[in-house]
C-alpha cells in the first residue's frame, strides 16, 4: 500500500532581482511563516541566478500568509505581477 502523498507548500517567485541571494529570500519570506527551503537556480555560464525562485513553506499557514500580500519588494525592486501559486502533492515519501 502506498504512503499518502505529502503536501508541499511552494511559491514560485518570478522577476527576482539579480542582487538577491538565498539568504535575502529566506529572510524576507520568513516574515510569513517558517521557510523550509529556497531554490534559486544559477546559470552555469554567467554565474548569475536565473531570476526566479521557489520558496517552500513548512505549513499551509505561511504559504497562505505570503499569498495574501499584494506586493512583494525584494532588494528595493517590486516583484512584477503576482506570486504564482504552486501547491501540489509530492509523489515522494
Amino acid at each position: 500500500m502506498a504512503a499518502p502523498a505529502k503536501r508541499l507548500y511552494d511559491v514560485f517567485v518570478s522577476h527576482v532581482p539579480w542582487t538577491v541571494a538565498n539568504r535575502q529570500l529566506k529572510e524576507y519570506f520568513s516574515q510569513f511563516g517558517l521557510v523550509k527551503q529556497i531554490t534559486l537556480p544559477f546559470d552555469k555560464e554567467t554565474g548569475f541566478h536565473k531570476g526566479f525562485s521557489w520558496v517552500r513553506f513548512a505549513s499551509e499557514e505561511g504559504f497562505q500568509n505570503a499569498l495574501q500580500k499584494d506586493t512583494h519588494v525584494l532588494d528595493g525592486v517590486k516583484v512584477r505581477g503576482t506570486l504564482h501559486i504552486c501547491p501540489f502533492k509530492s509523489m515522494t515519501r
